[in-house]
């Protein structure tokens, strides 16, 4: 595969194929990766992957890689045979991690999960790198979140941030959190052709599991430093009316009549309005503005805002990127009930 050479990984095959429909641009069963790790953000992502993979009917490939800046400074580790050790103890991991997860209650009740099919890659290098690399001609990439506490947001070489600002396919960072019932897929609207793509995939997430369509339209309380200026603007009621009526248009626009969604408008910075809105949510759903190869540094972003601070799993859309590399759109995922 792309991003690495083939001396330095090792993949095992585990359970034959068997998925239907959600399939690649070939009519094969979608492809999705998982980063995997010995982290609980790692240990809650492949959770989500597996059960959302079963409900899909996708292939999954666990990821894991193992650091080798030290190892050739170590003359027992510079024997190859020590490293192919070392592949084929984490290969042996991420296989015991399967198997733990396959025991959730929230993956063993998934109909389908015993003909899910799982492929373990083991690669030398940054796990960031690689895992953007492998998700090229994919159609979704999971990731864990290791955030810890305010300053989370300053963390900008972790795995999750640097997937979801490079990656070529729509990114989940799963964040273990606490799914309330019914369940809700949740989904941040603005007037730009990227929340349109969020909401297009948002109502498949929800179609796929069963859940309810909420979508959120923030309007952000402007501080007028000029009184003339704010004469011109509209009062808020009326600023409000047509907040909402734009946000009916859209939801129309995108997801044709009769579709049933929750429009729900709220007051306040759209980062923190969604994150506050997505408590117990099955999942959130956002689009990306971002353009630059720095995209998902842009701590002012709402995707980088959600990311960190969401308390549930977090899908990012890069509709331009999808659009950019041909690739097929990306297929629906479930939220595993965590």
């Amino acid at each position: 595969m792309s991003g690495r050479r083939a001396e330095d990984d090792v993949t095992t095959e585990r359970t034959p194929a068997e998925a239907d429909g959600h399939g690649d641009a070939d009519g094969g069963p979608a492809r999705w990766v998982v980063g995997v790790d010995g982290s609980p953000g790692a240990r809650a992502a492949l959770v989500w992957a597996l059960a959302a993979a079963a409900r899909a009917g996708a292939t999954v490939e666990l990821v894991s890689a193992y650091p080798v800046d030290y190892y050739w400074a170590d003359p027992y580790l510079v024997d190859s045979r020590r490293l192919d050790e070392v592949r084929a103890d984490t290969a042996r991991l991420v296989l015991d991690a399967v198997d733990e997860a396959l025991r959730d209650a929230a993956v063993a009740a998934v109909p389908g999960i015993s003909a899910l099919s799982t492929e373990v890659t083991v690669v030398g290098g940054a796990a960031a790198e690689h895992l953007v690399a492998e998700a090229e001609g994919a159609q979704l990439l999971v990731v864990g979140s290791r955030g810890r506490g305010g300053v989370r947001s300053t963390l900008l070489g972790s795995v999750a941030l640097h997937c979801v600002a490079h990656a070529p396919v729509p990114v989940v960072v799963v964040h273990p959190g606490v799914v309330q019932p019914p369940p809700r897929v949740v989904v941040g609207i603005d007037d730009s052709a990227t929340a349109r793509a969020a909401l297009a995939r948002a109502a498949r997430e929800a179609q796929v599991l069963g859940a309810e369509l909420e979508v959120v339209a923030a309007q952000q309380p402007v501080a007028y430093w000029s009184e003339v200026h704010a004469v011109y603007l509209p009062p808020a009621a009326e600023a409000r009316a047509q907040l909402e009526e734009r946000a009916e248009q859209i939801v129309a626009e995108v997801l044709g009549p009769g579709t049933t969604a929750r429009l729900r408008l709220e007051d306040g910075a759209p980062g923190e309005v969604l994150t506050r809105v997505a408590d117990g949510a099955a999942l959130l759903v956002v689009g990306s503005h971002s353009r630059s190869r720095i995209a998902g540094m842009l701590l002012g972003s709402v995707a980088l805002h959600v990311v960190v601070h969401a308390p549930c799993p977090v899908m990012v859309v890069h509709p331009e990127r999808t659009r950019r590399a041909g690739k097929p759109a990306a297929q629906p995922a479930a939220a595993a009930s965590t």
